[in-house]
């Protein structure tokens, strides 16, 4: 039978269920949002990461970007025709090289020795100076492309004018001891030749110009060592045009080369000791002197046909100026 007191537990019962049921939602509901409130902290962080991580790459990136062109700029202002010399030597180490290991009548010892070598180590010779050609070229034609300013400077100094010459003594050299041109092919080797010709007689325009037109003392003032580059580029044309049959064209290289030695053989001779304007990095320069007579020798010979009189007698003063230095 249901009294009062029981009645009155059976409530308080119900209370206590009601109220444990309370604190069991509550508690889950708290825990729910202290979840999302961990999941939401968690994505927060996580993308804090990411978003760090991507500026730490973009700025790194950006940094090597910066190098690279900082890197690139002192490469081309610090560049000019000077460089040429490297590419310069290695091609007359070609020609050398492949006038020795040519065919000859000369039955000597020490040419017999030589036809021994194999002509591959030519060829890697001549592939080496091409490519350090072609690399060079390429440097100096970007620095004309962004720095034009530069090579007009270098234009106009008395002897930053004479480096320009190389490019093309280099390229006529390895043109000449290339081993798969023929020098009678009707249309590359002629091609080549006007395309690497036509700077050097822009550049004796340029020279003589000056000559005839800025006064009597301007030669004496200008002129130095670096000079006998003009007159090395006029004879190295005139021995490629000789090698394809053109003896007009390189009776007339030949011409302007002497005549440019000889002036320039006078002048330097005759300059005062101090009034040099070459700085002290340049002083191989010297070796100019015997090189544009040996130079004048090969052209003649090849315009001639033979070893003649004349070859012989700007050999031997080639010859002399090398003992004198």
């Amino acid at each position: 039978m249901l009294t009062k007191k029981n009645l009155f537990k059976l409530i308080v019962h119900q209370k206590t269920k009601f109220t444990h049921l309370h604190f069991m939602l509550m508690a889950i509901v708290t825990s729910q949002t202290v979840l999302q409130l961990v999941v939401d902290s968690t994505v927060s962080h996580i993308s804090s990461i990411d978003s760090t991580h991507q500026i730490q790459c973009s700025s790194l990136s950006t940094i090597v970007a910066r190098r690279i062109k900082e890197s690139f700029t002192n490469v081309l202002t610090k560049f000019h025709a000077g460089y040429f010399r490297v590419s310069l030597s290695l091609g007359g180490q070609a020609l050398l090289w492949k006038t020795l290991i040519g065919p000859t009548d000369n039955k000597s010892t020490f040419r017999v020795a030589l036809h021994t070598f194999h002509p591959r180590a030519f060829t890697l010779l001549w592939s080496f100076a091409l490519v350090t050609l072609v690399l060079l070229s390429i440097l100096y034609l970007l620095r004309c492309l962004f720095y034009f300013k530069m090579v007009k400077d270098e234009f106009l100094h008395d002897v930053g004018v004479n480096y320009l010459f190389a490019p093309s003594i280099s390229w006529l050299l390895l043109l000449q001891s290339a081993p798969f041109f023929c020098f009678n092919n009707p249309y590359s080797y002629v091609v080549l030749w006007l395309v690497f010709a036509v700077p050097i007689v822009v550049l004796d325009v340029k020279i003589y110009g000056q000559w005839f037109t800025k006064g009597k003392k301007i030669l004496s003032a200008i002129a130095n060592r670096t000079s006998h580059l003009s007159v090395i580029a006029n004879l190295v044309g005139a021995q490629a045009a000789a090698n394809m049959g053109w003896n007009e064209s390189a009776i007339c290289f030949f011409s302007l080369g002497m005549v440019h030695y000889l002036v320039l053989f006078v002048t330097l001779y005759q300059r005062f000791s101090g009034t040099d304007l070459l700085p002290t990095m340049l002083r191989p320069a010297l070796f100019l002197y015997f090189a544009a007579p040996s130079m004048a020798s090969l052209a003649w010979q090849s315009i001639a046909g033979s070893f003649d009189t004349a070859s012989k007698m700007l050999f031997f003063l080639s010859l002399f100026l090398f003992m004198s230095l």
